[in-house]
């Protein structure tokens, strides 16, 4: 399941934002037993890099990443650590 999640999460990344760089990693064996573990939804870090975060506050470049993922982030998604850059 989970390279099926980060297939789903770098899809959807790669759509909106073109990346030049992009990165996720299953994070979620790190929180086994974790409240938030029990949803059946994973834990996730992504590094990416985009020229349409030029511009952009950090905030602003979170919320582009949180809008590109939509759903994913009530179905398969429980935390997401983003580092996020320009190129």
């Amino acid at each position: 399941m989970s390279a099926h999640r980060i297939a789903l999460i770098e899809a959807a990344l790669r759509a909106a934002l073109s990346p030049t760089e992009l990165t996720v990693r299953d994070d979620s064996h790190l929180h086994a037993g974790h409240a938030g573990a029990q949803s059946g939804r994973g834990h996730f870090h992504v590094t990416l890099t985009s020229a349409a975060f030029v511009g952009l506050t950090p905030i602003a470049r979170h919320r582009a990443v949180y809008a590109a993922l939509g759903d994913l982030m009530d179905t398969d998604i429980h935390a997401l650590s983003m580092r996020l850059q320009t190129p």
